[in-house]
């Protein structure tokens, strides 16, 4: 098993937005740059990555705008949570580092990792 970064947001970017409430996770691109428009009154085109949960906090979609579409990012945890940010009446902002750090399983606040997971294939 590799520990081989393929796709990931780049640790260059300062402006990640977390959208605090848990949203249904049927919605594609096109349902969540409402809610980032309509709900965070963004403008989905500046290029700003915006993170999103599920209800149990175990997925994580992340969509940005580069140049002539939509980029979808999507992770789905195998046993463990994300740690997500309370509900406040603030928008939570992170680096690209710490986004990273997110989708690497820590608890930002604290640095706490999830734990790592071996799976082999019977094949």
């Amino acid at each position: 098993m590799s520990d081989v970064v393929v796709m990931r947001p780049n640790v260059e970017l300062t402006q990640i937005y977390l959208h605090r409430d848990p949203i249904d996770f049927r919605k594609a691109h096109r349902g969540l740059v409402a809610i980032i428009e309509l709900e965070l009154e963004h403008n989905p085109f500046d290029g700003h990555l915006y993170a999103f949960t599920n209800r149990q906090k175990n997925k994580i979609k992340c969509i940005f705008w580069e140049e002539n579409g939509f980029v979808l990012y999507y992770k789905s945890l195998s046993e463990e949570k994300f740690k997500w940010p309370k509900r406040t009446d603030e928008i939570v902002t992170l680096t690209g580092q710490q986004m990273n750090w997110l989708l690497d399983g820590y608890d930002v606040m604290n640095m706490k990792p999830h734990r790592k997971l071996l799976y082999e294939s019977s094949y």
